[in-house]
């Protein structure tokens, strides 16, 4: 039997049920969202903001352009969005996931996948990253972990150090003698600065990152890896739609599929020497095949600007191998790899075109020159012109400035060439006008084109030389055919 106020109820839960059944009914349905609000806001707005850092690794400026691995993924996706990319380069590491989690779109700055961050959803992994110890050169008896104890080893702390110290303090469980520092300030290259100049025994840094930087520490050697490879990802916040995060994973996905991850990750960390180093037999080949079809035009440039030709076929050769259809990742190209901006200010209008291209890389060279200082003379003058073209002239004058602020002579290229490495390391770069440079490389560029000078005037004398032999035999007399063998000094 139903009570008034139990028939009071039913009455409402019917007419509850009736109202439900007519909007359903009458009223129309929502539209679906499959981009989701956070993905419709970047189209809409038209850019794509990301948070991240400056390292070799990651992201940084030179002379062509934005460069670094984790820049080249970040500017493909968001022309997978159809937007442009706005990057947020001035973070430490520690940084970046508050930035992202309060008014960023995305984090891309060497970020190791660490659930359960508040806040945070990261993107499936986009590479494997090994823990790999690394050691000064004479260290002796560094065969594996049991061999840790008593050195003083350095690994970065933090968001930097998600993968290396925690890697460390897995190990501590098994040998309870290891002890290392942690230092949140600190980049890659500074740790590894350190173990150059003795201030530590050894270090704990990603593969990856060691493969960038070795070149410019000759004194490091690789050690062993230390166990379990962590993941590179990339950060959304929370509050994103999950539309957004599935479009980043999405595009992930197809870039590993279609094999361009493969093709970015060779391309920045496949070998150890950022500039490739060209063996002598290669020189020659190239010397004989593609050198005659450019030849007269580098002497023709070498008349109109004063340098000598052959030094200017050396600077074509270290930029592109004499090819001039040669373009890099970041959309310099031409036989002397002119950026855009360079080109036009130099009035070359087509890069491809070897004429343009070697008369408009001349003169922007010799435009270097004559804006340096007229206290640097002589070949020190030349060095840091070279040293310019490939870096910058901002970061060479930040150069000079560091070499005067050490007690060396910023007019001297010796002291100079000194300083850039330090470019690459925070506690000197945050003292300069432009910036983090990866300061090592012109160092090696300019040394690698006085090699290839020094091989274009041996070359050149040697067949002179021939040739005033051959003139002087008789002319029955043959030379036996012979290989050109060039001094190692």
């Amino acid at each position: 039997m139903l009570t008034p106020s139990r028939l009071f109820s039913a009455r409402i839960g019917g007419y509850i049920a009736c109202a439900a059944v007519f909007l359903l009914v009458m009223l129309p349905a929502f539209p679906p969202d499959p981009e989701g609000k956070k993905l419709r806001a970047i189209k809409q707005r038209g850019f794509l903001t990301v948070h991240t850092r400056t390292s070799p690794t990651i992201y940084y400026a030179g002379r062509r352009g934005p460069a670094g691995f984790e820049y080249e993924l970040a500017r493909r996706f968001a022309d997978h969005l159809g937007v442009s990319l706005n990057l947020e380069a001035n973070h430490h590491l520690d940084d970046v996931l508050p930035a992202v989690r309060h008014r960023g779109d995305l984090g891309a700055a060497g970020l190791v996948l660490t659930p359960a961050t508040p806040g945070i959803s990261f993107t499936r992994p986009i590479i494997d990253m090994q823990p790999l110890l690394v050691y000064r050169r004479g260290l002796h008896g560094i065969g594996g972990p049991e061999d840790l104890a008593g050195l003083e080893i350095g690994t970065l702390r933090g968001a930097k150090g998600a993968g290396t110290a925690a890697t460390l303090r897995e190990l501590q469980k098994d040998y309870p003698a290891l002890s290392w520092k942690e230092s949140g300030e600190l980049e890659v290259a500074d740790l590894l600065a350190q173990v150059e100049n003795s201030d530590l025994d050894a270090a704990v840094v990603f593969a990856h990152q060691f493969r960038v930087n070795r070149l410019f520490f000759k004194n490091v050697e690789r050690g062993f890896p230390l166990g379990k490879p962590s993941s590179l990802v990339w950060a959304v916040p929370d509050r994103h739609n999950l539309a957004f995060l599935g479009e980043a994973n999405r595009f992930l996905d197809d870039l590993q599929q279609s094999g361009e991850l493969k093709k970015l990750v060779e391309r920045y960390f496949g070998h150890d020497d950022y500039l490739e180093y060209v063996g002598t037999r290669t020189f020659l080949d190239h010397l004989d095949s593609r050198l005659p079809r450019y030849r007269a035009l580098f002497q023709q440039a070498a008349r109109d600007t004063g340098f000598d030709w052959q030094l200017l076929a050396a600077v074509g050769y270290q930029e592109s191998h004499w090819d001039p259809d040669a373009v890099s990742p970041t959309g310099v190209r031409g036989l002397m790899m002119l950026t855009s901006p360079t080109a036009k200010e130099v009035g070359v209008t087509n890069r491809r075109n070897p004429a343009q291209s070697i008369d408009g890389g001349t003169r922007y060279l010799r435009q270097l020159e004559q804006r340096l200082p007229k206290s640097i003379t002589g070949d020190d003058r030349l060095f840091m012109a070279l040293a310019a073209y490939n870096v910058g002239l901002g970061h060479l004058l930040d150069a000079r400035d560091l070499a005067q602020r050490r007690g060396g002579d910023p007019d001297r290229w010796r002291d100079v060439r000194d300083a850039l490495p330090l470019l690459q390391q925070r506690q000197w770069y945050e003292k300069t006008r432009y910036g983090y440079a990866r300061g090592g490389e012109p160092v090696i560029y300019v040394r690698n084109i006085r090699r290839y000078y020094e091989m274009l005037q041996y070359v050149e004398r040697s067949r002179q030389q021939f040739f005033q032999l051959d003139r002087n035999l008789p002319s029955d007399e043959t030379l036996m055919p012979f290989d050109l063998v060039l001094p190692l000094n």
